[in-house]
């Protein structure tokens, strides 16, 4: 699916920052435009996101509204400076929706990510094989080579688990994410153990919620929670029949609540391990 041109989440970000700085600094968009030189409709279509903000703008309305400190100063000009730059997600954009291209983004900047998967199993501890099973089954039109694509965007964005610093990764999942088995009982094997080396590492915790819990506290499926660098929120992430759902504020403590219950019902990591180790024993 190609770029449809809107505006982006990191933009529209920046402009929701900007507006914020603007109202406590109880200033009109009027006011604003003719410091900058520019009209009320300029200053008005940055803040929604739909017009980039040049980097000298960008400097002269932090200097209006008294931004001095270091740390947040960097903050707006790295997200500014990415507002419209074209990262190596982007490479992939025309066979993926424009809300995902955004979620990928946001997954890469990402210092901690809370999830809750009711299957399949979380994109970030899949294998290549197991990947390409499922967006077989899901896509079934697609091209071989759109599959292949698909599978080698998932692989890069599990980058975000390596390095020195890398991300933090909490997954709780519903056990039916382990019992189905996709791509075969080889293919489902070999990740089954994949979970299980992966889980050892001390940056990913895997819990599992056994089905004996009883119903669980997120009916609707699964979510994310994604924390990165002040200033930017907890980011709450859903996906529906219409595309990704970003939720901040109110929205995200309604999914960090979720999530606090979900963890209460699961099993501890040691338990986890044992009952994914278990499944694995079954299929073979």
């Amino acid at each position: 699916m190609a770029r449809s041109g809107r505006a982006t989440l990191r933009a529209q970000w920046l402009g929701k920052l900007l507006k914020e700085l603007r109202l406590e600094n109880d200033m009109t968009l009027k006011d604003v435009g003719e410091h900058v030189r520019r009209n009320f409709t300029w200053v008005s279509r940055v803040e929604s996101g739909t017009r980039p903000i040049p980097q000298p703008e960008l400097l002269a309305l932090m200097d209006l509204y008294g931004v001095e400190g270091q740390h947040q100063r960097e903050a707006l000009l790295q997200l500014g400076a990415e507002q419209t730059k074209t990262g190596w997600w982007d490479k992939y954009s025309r066979d993926a929706a424009d809300w995902f291209i955004d979620y990928v983004w946001l997954e890469s900047r990402a210092r901690s990510i809370h999830a809750f998967d009711a299957a399949p199993i979380n994109g970030l501890l899949q294998t290549p094989e197991y990947a390409e099973a499922l967006m077989r089954a899901v896509n079934p039109t697609d091209s071989a080579s759109q599959i292949e694509r698909g599978v080698e965007l998932r692989m890069i964005r599990q980058r975000i688990l390596e390095g020195d610093e890398p991300t933090e990764l909490h997954v709780l999942m519903d056990e039916a994410a382990l019992r189905r088995v996709v791509g075969g009982r080889e293919v489902m094997r070999a990740q089954l153990r994949h979970l299980l080396e992966r889980a050892e590492e001390p940056h990913i915790e895997v819990r599992v919620i056994p089905f004996d819990r009883g119903a669980l506290a997120s009916p609707d499926g699964g979510f994310r929670l994604i924390k990165m660098d002040d200033p930017f929120p907890v980011v709450g992430y859903t996906v529906s029949p219409a595309g990704g759902l970003y939720l901040e504020a109110a929205g995200a403590d309604q999914l960090v609540a979720s999530y606090d219950r979900l963890r209460v019902a699961s099993l501890s990591p040691a338990e986890s391990a044992e009952m994914v180790a278990s499944i694995e024993r079954e299929l073979r």
